[in-house]
C-alpha cells in the first residue's frame, strides 16, 4: 500500500513517528520535567526563589529560614518559613492585605498534604496555637504580588515573644 506520489505507507508512518518524539521529546534540564501527574521538589529552587515569588523578605534578625518549590503540573507552590519577632510576624501579615486578621486555627491531625515536612517542620495546621489568614493578592490589588494567586499565612507562638512564620503560596 502507498501514499500520494508513491511513498511506502511504512516509511511515510515511520517519519511521522520520528517527527513526533523529537518535537515532544522534553528538555531534561527543565525543572517543569513531569511525568504530567506528579509532583517534584525543585532541588534548585529555595529560600531565596520562594521570597522572590511571594514577595516577601524574612526580616535581618529572622533565624532558621527555610523555602522550596514543588514544582506540579497545573501551578507550582512556594514555601517559606523563619523565626523572628512576634511584632514582625504580626506586620508581615498585615502587609499581605488579607481581608482578614489572623486568627485562630482548628488543630488539623490530617491536612491535606504534607508540605512543610519537606522542610523538617511540623504542618502548621497540625500544631496548637497557630493563627492563620489568607489572601488572594489579585483580589485586593496588590500589584507587587501579580503572579501570585493565593497566599496562606501562619504564625506559631514561640517562646521569648518569638514566632514561627509559615507561608505556602501559589
Amino acid at each position: 500500500m502507498t501514499i500520494e506520489r508513491g511513498i511506502p505507507l511504512i516509511t511515510a508512518l515511520a517519519a511521522a513517528a520520528l517527527l513526533l518524539s523529537a518535537c515532544s521529546s522534553p528538555d531534561t534540564d527543565d525543572r517543569r520535567v513531569t511525568d504530567g501527574r506528579t509532583s517534584q521538589w525543585d532541588k534548585n529552587a529555595g529560600a531565596p526563589e520562594a521570597s522572590a515569588f511571594m514577595n516577601v523578605t524574612a526580616p535581618k534578625a529572622a533565624t532558621d529560614v527555610k523555602g522550596a518549590v514543588q514544582v506540579n503540573p497545573q501551578e507550582d507552590i512556594y514555601l517559606l518559613s523563619f523565626v523572628t519577632g512576634e511584632k514582625n510576624a504580626e506586620g508581615i501579615a498585615e502587609d499581605l492585605r488579607s481581608e482578614e486578621p489572623l486568627k485562630a486555627n482548628k488543630v488539623d491531625f490530617a491536612p491535606d498534604r504534607e508540605l512543610f515536612e519537606h522542610l523538617g517542620l511540623a504542618e502548621p495546621q497540625t500544631l496548637k496555637g497557630v493563627r492563620s489568614a489568607g489572601v488572594c493578592p489579585p483580589c485586593v490589588k496588590d500589584d507587587r504580588r501579580k503572579k501570585v494567586q493565593w497566599i496562606d499565612i501562619y504564625v506559631q507562638a514561640l517562646k521569648d515573644d518569638q514566632a514561627r512564620v509559615y507561608l505556602k503560596a501559589f
